[in-house]
């Protein structure tokens, strides 16, 4: 069986430029390994990016021992739930796409307050430009 995004569709991919997901695949999967929960595709902000390097969470430096390039706004990313709901509570919440975020994102953040957040970016955002 496939997994399940928190609209009870398939789950969709979330990016691969740069490739997310805990297991790297483009995708919000997790499993027993994803302590943190890396189950919501965020479109980041500079505000959201901000925020997390204020909580000691910084997504703006590479760390090539972890497959990771650093994020610049505009990237979708798979983030953890918990961290994501911090910067909601703080009112720097980054956009979700739900159709790529994983139903398990729901045991901690309320499907409402993805909804608020909610936003549909093509894969490709240059042909928003034409």
């Amino acid at each position: 069986m496939s997994e399940r995004n928190v609209l009870g569709g398939e789950l969709e991919p979330c990016g691969t430029d740069p490739v997310t997901g805990f297991f790297r695949d483009g995708c919000c999967h997790t499993g027993p390994a994803d302590r943190g929960s890396h189950t919501i595709c965020a479109v980041v902000t500079a505000e959201f990016l901000a925020h997390q390097r204020g909580i000691g969470n910084d997504l703006t430096t590479p760390a090539p021992e972890y497959d990771f390039p650093g994020l610049v706004p505009g990237d979708r990313w798979c983030v953890t739930a918990a961290n994501w709901l911090r910067a909601h509570a703080d009112g720097a919440a980054a956009f979700v796409v739900l159709a790529s975020t994983h139903e398990k994102a729901l045991e901690i953040v309320p499907l409402e307050a993805l909804r608020e957040h909610a936003v549909d970016v093509p894969a490709d955002p240059g042909s928003l430009i034409e």
